[in-house]
């Protein structure tokens, strides 16, 4: 339980929710007594236990059940389910039903000093709860995504996909069971998943009837490790066709891409992600051609269903990418309705030099930070060569429109901001996900907030899965102090891109500002891994030092944060965020307040208006707000940018 429960606090917690199903059909006396058993055998749990002893739990009584608030990791709610649900199966009159969901949750005292708790959390958790039978377990995706990194758990998650819950709420949901916990069984009241064909049809069909298929990350064998960018843009690409066919129903991109690298048994993926086929490949691209092989291969029994091996001009790839998804489609003997054949051949562009320029720019994106001159200045080199190349490449002028938002906000540069070339983009595709959410960033630095409102909505409602689109959803509300809002967005944004260790940074900050200290150090280590492996390939990254340098600081690593900070501003003194970055590690974890103000005197000298902004929030920012140094040095940046708050 948090440490002052008569206190308003919001905090990302793990909730257990569950009922006694046909309670309010037995008679009083009767419900009392299943109440008292159930009681009886959650307080026989092991982790029920350990919880509550360390004051990280709350039980709340829901009349024909519980709510169980875990305020630690995601692992102790499910752990709690399987032990429960394991003594469960020796008493057949007591059907119970769990759901499972991590998210917002606030602990309030109430009048009458009953303490209570309400939030996203727990109402998540009980619809989800909602749609079960008897021995469900039915997960959020953001909780199987979270168990998906510890391996024991995986051969137990079966995806049941995206489904309409209560209110016009939709969720993806997983159900998890094992040999002797849980119920195998699909939910029959699990409501239908509907494609967006079929919504727009006033239909709906149930998801897991339909043919479902893993696409694994395509490898690169080019020899080249610099040509990842095009093998993973091949897979996306697939995977994004085969989503726009309503009758396969196709793993999410950062569920496939955990796989990535590593060596893999068929009939373990389809089995753990609970699908039919797998589709798996690889690509060699080299001296103008391309080759591509991929094979289909049916999860029950290991063999394929179709193989095929293409070597081509590398001007026919978007040829080649819609032949893959067509033979897919006739393999599985699919027929394609005329808006989906539609869907599949419309591309941004049709030329393979715009088309591959635009994939080294993304990759300079999602392996940077956006304070980051240098890395935002190549991706507008590399975007507006695609875009001499083809002026009709939408995707490519709103990246464009990103790196110039984030010179202009850090730095002071970038034009108009980026404002022209996300119009642009909105004007070639008005259904540009990415589009709208870069105008949201630039309304929201022009202190637009009701249209910045209004652009990321419209970017979340049209492409939810986007990795920019959530990044930006997350900052936007970062910037509103919402931080326990922006928690889900930055998560989000880390599991679609795993070359993304500026959100785990992030994640630092806001899981600290709420005092979850074991969320805070997972997120060190996730950005810690991921600061790595950039800096694996790209020894002179200075965001990836600068985040880290924060990560290893949070994970006790003092003196190594340090090292990291000394060399990083001998290869890239004039990375202003890199120095902001490690100003906070300096201020917030190691306590030496004299060199946070000296690294960071020369930063607030060249910052932009985002980064001052942002500085005025940051509670990263905290142990130097009161000094008088701190507050000059502000003040004389404001003064330069003419800021008003």
């Amino acid at each position: 339980m948090p440490e002052d429960p008569k206190a308003k606090r919001m905090e990302i917690a793990h909730v257990l929710f569950m009922d006694i199903v046909g309670y309010s059909t037995r008679l009083t006396d009767e419900q009392q007594a299943l109440v008292d058993e159930l009681n009886q055998i959650v307080r026989s749990s092991d982790e029920f236990n350990k919880a509550a002893a360390a004051g990280r739990l709350m039980k709340i009584p829901t009349g024909d059940g519980m709510a169980l608030i875990f305020y630690n990791s995601p692992e102790q709610p499910v752990e709690c389910a399987v032990e429960i649900s394991r003594v469960l199966r020796h008493h057949p009159d007591l059907p119970v039903r769990m759901g499972v969901h991590s998210g917002p949750v606030s602990a309030v005292t109430d009048v009458n000093d009953r303490v209570n708790a309400a939030g996203v959390g727990i109402n998540l958790a009980q619809r989800l709860m909602d749609c079960g039978d008897a021995g469900h377990i039915l997960l959020s995706k953001r909780v199987a995504e979270d168990l998906q990194q510890n391996g024991r758990w995986r051969p137990h998650l079966h995806d049941l996909g995206e489904v309409e819950l209560k209110h016009g709420e939709r969720a993806h949901v997983f159900n998890f069971y094992t040999d002797d916990a849980g119920n195998s069984d699909p939910p029959k009241k699990m409501p239908k998943a509907m494609s967006s064909a079929a919504a727009a049809a006033g239909t709906t069909e149930l998801k897991r009837d339909r043919i479902s298929i893993c696409v694994l990350p395509f490898a690169n064998i080019s020899g080249d490790a610099e040509q990842e960018y095009f093998s993973d843009g091949i897979s996306e690409d697939i995977i994004t066709d085969l989503s726009k066919v309503s009758a396969l129903h196709i793993v999410s991109r950062n569920t496939a891409f955990t796989f990535k690298g590593k060596p893999v048994d068929v009939r373990q993926v389809a089995a753990q992600l609970h699908v039919s086929h797998v589709l798996e490949g690889s690509v060699r691209k080299a001296a103008g051609r391309v080759r591509i092989t991929a094979q289909l291969i049916d999860g029950s029994n290991d063999s394929h269903v179709w193989a095929e091996r293409y070597d081509r001009d590398l001007n026919d790839i978007f040829a080649l990418q819609d032949e893959i998804s067509n033979a897919i489609v006739d393999a599985m003997k699919v027929k394609l309705l005329p808006e989906e054949k539609k869907a599949i051949e419309r591309r941004g562009t049709e030329n393979v030099d715009a088309y591959n320029l635009y994939l080294l720019a993304r990759q300079t994106y999602v392996t940077g930070f956006e304070g980051d001159a240098r890395r935002n200045e190549t991706i507008i080199r590399l975007c507006r060569r695609a875009v001499e190349i083809d002026p009709n490449y939408a995707e490519a002028w709103a990246l464009t429109a990103m790196a110039e938002m984030s010179l202009r906000t850090s730095f002071g540069g970038g034009g108009d901001g980026g404002i022209a070339a996300a119009e642009r983009a909105l004007e070639l595709n008005a259904d540009l996900a990415e589009a709208h959410a870069v105008k949201a960033r630039i309304f929201s630095e022009e202190k637009r907030h009701d249209e910045a409102s209004r652009e990321i909505e419209t970017a979340l409602r049209l492409d939810p899965e986007s990795h920019q689109v959530n990044k930006c959803a997350a900052l936007l509300r970062f910037r509103q102090q919402r931080v326990e809002e922006s928690i889900p967005y930055f998560e989000k944004a880390v599991a679609l891109e795993e070359g993304d260790f500026g959100s785990g940074g992030m994640l630092i900050t806001c899981y600290t500002a709420l005092g979850n200290r074991e969320a805070a150090r997972r997120s060190a280590e996730i950005t810690l891994a991921r600061a790595e492996k950039v800096l694996a390939r790209d020894s002179n990254n200075g965001s990836a030092m600068g985040h880290g340098s924060w990560a290893l600081a949070v994970l006790g690593q003092g003196e190594r944060a340090r090292d990291w900070m000394g060399r990083a501003l001998l290869i890239d003194p004039e990375n202003l965020t890199m120095r902001y970055n490690f100003v906070c590690t300096l201020a917030d974890r190691l306590n030496d307040k004299e060199a946070a103000l000296e690294m960071l005197g020369p930063a607030f000298e060249k910052m932009g208006t985002g980064l001052i902004n942002h500085a005025k929030i940051d509670p990263d920012m905290d142990p130097l707000r009161d000094d008088p140094c701190f507050k000059a040095m502000l003040g004389a940046a404001e003064k330069r940018l003419e800021l008003t708050s």
